[in-house]
């Protein structure tokens, strides 16, 4: 199996509450790191994570913006623990995020989109394939559906204007013409709409 080298993380964003803060700095502190917590100006936080050899360290600066932090991250991780501690991170407090896995001949390319993995991309020198992409299976579902009942609805309504053609060519009386031409002209709006 190939060995990682390092693991990029590209404008990876978090966003918590005050409540989820407080779980964040507890969840860090259980992955067996140094953590150093600063508090800043307006209520802020940097978190100073560091692996327990002292090889290596990351800050994230959460900034404080009404009832939220708000911390956006670049970096290049290579010790295992700062790495899987930001994995665990992104995916338990549905981040978002650009994560480069990077190997000795190629690099596997993870986006996050609130905390789960939506695509990943292997690429190497010749060029980037797809290995997975999420399918969003029930809203496709729920679409077909929706297009479905519009179908149904187009058939009704093509049914009632020729049920109302019919009543024009049978009727003498220009009043009921006109009623019947009002209503036809509504008919086919409608019909216009949902064919659009």
């Amino acid at each position: 199996m190939a060995k990682r080298l390092a693991t990029e993380y590209v404008n990876a964003k978090l966003q918590l509450t005050n409540e989820e803060m407080t779980q964040f700095i507890a969840f860090m502190e259980d992955q067996q790191l140094r953590l150093q917590v600063l508090v800043m100006d307006h209520g802020s936080q940097r978190l100073v994570l560091q692996d327990v050899a002292g090889r290596e360290e990351i800050h994230l600066t959460f900034e404080r913006q009404h009832h939220y932090y708000f911390c956006r991250l670049n970096c290049r991780v290579v010790q295992p623990k700062l790495t899987n501690a930001l994995r665990k991170a992104v995916s338990t407090f549905r981040g978002n995020a650009i994560v480069n896995r990077i190997y000795s001949h190629y690099t596997m390319i993870y986006h996050y989109k609130n905390g789960n993995v939506h695509k990943i991309i292997e690429s190497t020198e010749t060029g980037e394939r797809i290995v997975f992409q999420h399918k969003d299976t029930l809203g496709s579902l729920e679409r077909l559906f929706q297009s479905r009942l519009v179908e149904r609805e187009i058939g009704l309504l093509q049914g009632a204007v020729n049920e109302w053609l019919d009543l024009r060519n049978q009727t003498r009386d220009n009043g009921e013409i006109a009623a019947i031409d009002e209503r036809l002209k509504e008919l086919t709006r409608k019909l216009f709409v949902l064919e659009a």
